[in-house]
């Protein structure tokens, strides 16, 4: 018996735990339906709230005009570039007054050549001519004297003949050392290697104690400090461009230089089909930035045309194209696809796919999609 009762009251307690979860299940039920409806009514007014729309600016095309212009690039060179070299054989450079860079005058000393050697020739010649002055003057006296005696029987005619043919010979004596004076003379101050214009010494080959011969380059000179910019065109564009139009040249690391085309090559190059334009640029080149030798881009300006343009800003590049937002009365935006075309500054040319009296936004692009509301705030660009 008190076995039976034991068992009888543990499944008593199984069911009494059974039926306590079976009541706890059913009650969750009933809070899960309650609260699903509270769920569905919190979410229904944040589904329903409006979309923030964007504030922007607007801005109108603007119309105007605007330069024609030619890109270019090509080498920067020196406009005329003197070669000064000796004019004597077997001389010594003495001294040596300029380096590379220094800017130059006209006949200014550069170097100068042992004159010992030169200075012996010109005394010399020197001596002969006093001396060949000397016998002029006696052979001067005595024709004069038998012109002064002919007729009167004093002197014979081979004797006066003879006078007078002596001072012919002096006469000409002299005239010869006055010439090799002079040649020596001219010897002496090519001594003295001068600049053959005013510029800017761009190579230096001489060295103090070096033996020169004649026509041997000593150094390079760019005359007149001037700098010309050989543009490349291609021969499609050359008819356009004329002598006196303005360019423009960039040399690297360097600030834009004005200049003015001088001329156009009359040839092409076969290989590029480009022709040169030759630019001459001012002095003040060098203070720019620009060398010798380098190689700038540039623009080259033929005119002026008519032109539709827009802030940069309002114009958004997209996977290769070029989108602005047009906005409605409404406030909502249109994406339209545009040409572009030449940049000045910070505006740009738009060539197609806007009317000139739409209204886009004028920045902030990057953040609209097409059909997106916005909102237009006052202080609207043009």
């Amino acid at each position: 018996m008190p076995g039976w009762i034991h068992r009888h009251g543990r499944w008593l307690a199984l069911a009494a735990v059974a039926a306590a979860g079976a009541s706890w299940l059913h009650s969750r039920a009933d809070v899960g339906k309650k609260d699903k409806p509270d769920v569905v009514a919190a979410a229904e007014p944040v589904a329903a709230a409006a979309k923030a729309a964007l504030s922007v600016q607007t801005v109108k095309p603007q119309s105007g005009q605007w330069p024609m212009v030619i890109s270019a690039n090509g080498a920067i060179a020196a406009w005329q570039e003197a070669v000064i070299g000796a004019e004597l054989a077997g001389l010594r450079l003495s001294e040596i007054q300029v380096n590379v860079g220094d800017k130059v005058s006209r006949g200014q000393v550069l170097a100068t050549l042992q004159q010992d050697s030169v200075q012996a020739d010109l005394n010399n010649a020197r001596a002969a001519l006093q001396e060949a002055d000397a016998l002029m003057t006696e052979a001067r006296a005595n024709a004069d004297r038998a012109r002064s005696l002919h007729g009167s029987g004093a002197l014979s005619t081979q004797d006066t003949q003879r006078a007078l043919t002596a001072e012919q010979t002096a006469k000409a004596r002299l005239d010869s050392a006055k010439s090799q004076v002079a040649s020596q003379e001219l010897r002496m101050r090519q001594t003295r290697i001068v600049a053959s214009d005013e510029g800017v010494i761009s190579s230096r080959l001489a060295t103090a104690g070096a033996v020169v011969q004649p026509g041997q380059e000593l150094f390079r000179l760019i005359r007149q400090s001037r700098l010309e910019w050989r543009a490349e065109v291609p021969s499609a564009d050359l008819l356009r461009v004329k002598p006196g139009m303005v360019a423009w040249a960039t040399p690297p690391g360097g600030t834009p230089v004005q200049g003015k085309v001088r001329m156009v090559a009359p040839t092409v190059d076969a290989a590029t089909r480009n022709g040169l334009v030759y630019v001459d640029l001012p002095a003040s080149a060098l203070g720019a930035g620009a060398r010798a030798g380098m190689f700038a881009s540039g623009r080259l300006e033929i005119g002026q045309s008519q032109g539709l343009t827009l802030p940069q800003t309002a114009v958004l590049l997209r996977d290769g194209f070029s989108y602005v937002f047009k906005v409605s009365d409404k406030g909502v935006v249109t994406q339209l696809k545009v040409s572009v075309g030449r940049r000045v500054g910070d505006r740009v040319e738009i060539l197609q796919g806007l009317d000139a009296n739409a209204n886009v936004v004028a920045s902030g692009v990057g953040f609209l999609t097409d059909g997106d509301s916005v909102r237009i705030v006052k202080g609207s660009q043009s």
